[in-house]
């Protein structure tokens, strides 16, 4: 059965776990507090979940979500990550991060920089542009003419892959929007993000398309 190690258990990470558990998955979820603060979440993902260290669920993970911001002095444990592929549900809110200037000029993107942080990890851009109790709300059946779908952006076509048949198993539709470096377009302030309670395969890549670089992602 695979393990999914998620690194951050507010309402993003804690949402992807329960919907990891109604697939069939084992979780590890880690916060920055310690385990024995996630009890209460522990108790109500029930048998298939368990709490541990961010170093832990990194190493226990098949593959790993990372639910967190990210730091320029790196907090993820680049060890434990190492070959393993990383879902990073982070964006870039400049209000709670501080100001990244080589992200506000448009020289990397807040994705490239954690693949930069995790260099022999293969890291994903997933789960960014949607309210997480949608995981469940927007969820169809494959081939629903109306079916939600979500943006995956990577360096790696395994990455995509692995977010391709995740996404499809919770409900959704995928838009690739590879490589990192073009993560920028379902950002914060794009016609993607704006348009997070509902668009179909089709309106999100259209919305992708027009996204402009000028609005800070």
């Amino acid at each position: 059965m695979t393990t999914i190690g998620i690194i951050g258990a507010g309402e993003v990470g804690s949402q992807i776990a329960r919907a990891a558990i109604a697939n069939g998955y084992q979780v590890v979820i880690a916060n920055s507090r310690g385990p024995e603060t996630l009890a209460g979440l522990i108790e109500t993902l029930g048998p298939s979940a368990r709490a541990a260290t961010a170093a832990e669920a990194a190493a226990a993970g098949d593959f790993v979500v990372v639910a967190v911001p990210l730091k320029l002095d790196n907090d993820m444990p680049v060890a434990a990550l190492a070959g393993k592929i990383v879902l990073d549900t982070n964006n870039y809110m400049a209000w709670r991060d501080g100001n990244f200037p080589m992200i506000e000029s448009g020289e990397k993107t807040i994705h490239e920089l954690r693949q930069e942080q995790l260099p022999d990890s293969k890291v994903a851009k997933a789960f960014t542009h949607i309210q997480a109790p949608r995981l469940f709300s927007s969820a169809k059946p494959a081939g629903s003419p109306d079916r939600h779908a979500l943006s995956v952006s990577s360096n790696h076509p395994d990455a995509v892959a692995l977010v391709t048949r995740l996404y499809d198993q919770f409900g959704f539709d995928t838009v690739d929007n590879s490589p990192l470096s073009e993560s920028w377009r379902s950002g914060p302030g794009q016609p993607a993000w704006h348009a997070h309670a509902h668009q179909t395969k089709a309106e999100l890549a259209a919305n992708l398309a027009s996204a402009q670089r000028s609005v800070l992602a």
